[in-house]
Formats: structure tokens, C-alpha cells, sequence
């Protein structure tokens, strides 16, 4: 079902969670009654709402990017030998905005611009059924493009899910709810991609130790009962923790420790 609304109940007040198709998201945040949505970059932009909604926050997941992709095995080789010819897509917008600059480039003019068809599903098929010489689609691992014989030319852009909200706030009175749930969501992301690392080093070798760990803003020195001594505690991006160990301890940072975050503010 595209329309549910299900009760939640955040700081005594109670909102609504509606679950609508990705690409009406922009528009009923941007120009209706709704306050806070997730969609990808790439919808806002084809839905043309960039300028009724802002990015509050990018969140991490459905990362893709929206591909000029053509058959592997053909005469196209380059986006600009696809300039002139058929492009199928699900993004008219942004397929549109892309080739009308390569067209206008070459001086490409009247018919013999590129034709963008619009196509709502089973794009990757186009190229092999003879509708298309060329598509734009988003890729995730590309293994269903390859299944269709296809490969990247040119990436249009990259893509993600991200918090949105109305560039003009059309409630005013929950503007602190608001704020809440993106603090709330923002501590969640950041508890997910970073730990807490505390470690132990020379009072000369700090300014060392810290460029390798600066924090999310700065990292926090205390003293220890030894003057020759600090400890050090900063959050490190999770995907990188086993090289800063490595780098710290090589640096002589002693009783290197890493705390997993369950949550946070940042």
C-alpha cells in the first residue's frame, strides 16, 4: 500500500509516520503538509523540488549513482557518441538536463538533438528489445547491468538516501519537534560510523597522536598524575579503527582502547 499512517509517540506529542512512493516524498514535504521525509538526492532532483526543500541530513545507505550506461559490445564507446541518438530512462529530469549540455556543446540542433523516452520500469532491457541505443538508470553493484549485456560510460551523479525537510516551515509551533527527531537520527547515524578511541601518550608526542585523531570537532586531552603523560579520547570513523590503532600504537600511544558508541549527539 502507498498511503499508511501509523501513530508515533515522540517528547508527549504524538505524529504521524506516512509511507509514500519515493518519488511523491519531495513533493509533499516541499509543498504539502508534510514536515520531515527520507528519499534519495537523485528523486529531489528529478521531482525538480531542490529549491522547495533542503538535505537535512545524508544518511547513509541506498548509495548508487545514476549511470549512462550502453551495450558492451557496440560502436558507443564515449557519452558523447550517444549525443544525437535514443537515451531510455526513468529520469527524463536529470537525463534531459545531461544530454541537452552535451547536445549544445556539439551544436546538435532540432531532431537531431538527443531523444530522451521515458520508461517507468525494466529500463536495462531497452538497449536489447531495440528501443534505445542508450539508457540512464541508477546502478547499485551493476550486476543487473552486466545480465543485460550493458556497461558505464558516464556517471550523471552519485546518489543517497537523505533526511529532507520544507525550505519554508509551514508549522512553526513544532519546529522544536522537529529539531528533536534530527538530533535523534543524526546521533543514531553517527553512533553507527564511529567509536570512541582513548588512548595514553607522551606529552611530546601529542600533537603527533592527535593529527591522527582529530575528533569529530577536536579531540579531548586530560592530564594524567604523571606530567609526562595525557589521555586522549576522540571518536574515529569505525571503518578506519584498525589503522589508527595501528598508526597510534606506532606512534607510542599505550592502552589504546575502542568503546562502540549505542548512541549519541553529535
Amino acid at each position: 500500500m502507498d498511503f499508511i499512517k501509523h501513530p508515533v509517540k515522540i517528547a508527549h506529542k504524538i505524529i504521524s509516520s506516512v509511507f509514500l512512493p519515493a518519488s511523491d516524498i519531495p513533493s509533499f514535504v516541499g509543498k504539502g503538509n508534510v514536515d520531515l521525509g527520507i528519499t534519495g538526492h537523485d528523486v529531489i532532483l528529478e521531482a525538480e523540488m531542490k529549491e522547495h526543500v533542503t538535505e537535512v541530513l545524508k544518511l547513509g545507505f541506498g548509495k548508487c549513482a545514476l549511470q549512462v550506461q550502453v551495450p558492451e559490445v557496440g560502436a558507443i564507446k564515449d557519452v558523447k557518441d550517444l549525443a544525437g541518438k535514443r537515451v531510455v530512462t526513468s529520469f527524463e529530469v536529470l537525463a534531459g538536463e545531461y544530454f541537452g549540455k552535451i547536445d549544445d556543446e556539439l551544436g546538435l540542433k532540432g531532431d537531431n538533438r538527443t531523444h530522451i523516452e521515458y520508461v517507468g520500469g525494466s529500463v536495462e532491457a531497452a538497449c536489447a528489445l531495440g528501443l534505445a541505443d542508450g539508457i540512464v538508470d541508477l546502478v547499485e553493484s551493476g550486476d543487473t547491468m552486466r545480465a543485460a549485456g550493458l556497461h558505464a560510460i558516464a556517471t550523471v551523479l552519485p546518489t543517497e538516501a537523505v533526511l529532507i525537510k520544507s525550505s519554508k516551515p509551514k508549522h512553526a509551533s513544532l519546529a522544536p519537534l522537529i529539531e528533536l527527531i534530527t538530533q535523534r537520527i543524526a546521533g543514531v547515524l553517527a553512533s553507527n560510523n564511529f567509536v570512541l578511541c582513548q588512548y595514553n601518550i607522551r606529552r611530546e608526542k601529542l600533537t603527533e597522536c592527535t593529527a591522527i585523531t582529530p575528533g569529530r570537532r577536536a579531540p579531548t586531552v586530560s592530564p594524567l598524575e604523571n606530567d609526562n603523560w595525557v589521555a586522549v579520547s576522540a571518536m574515529v570513523e569505525r571503518k578506519n579503527v584498525a589503522n589508527v590503532m595501528d598508526r597510534l600504537v606506532a606512534t607510542g600511544a599505550e592502552d589504546v582502547l575502542i568503546l562502540k558508541l549505542d548512541n549519541c549527539r553529535v
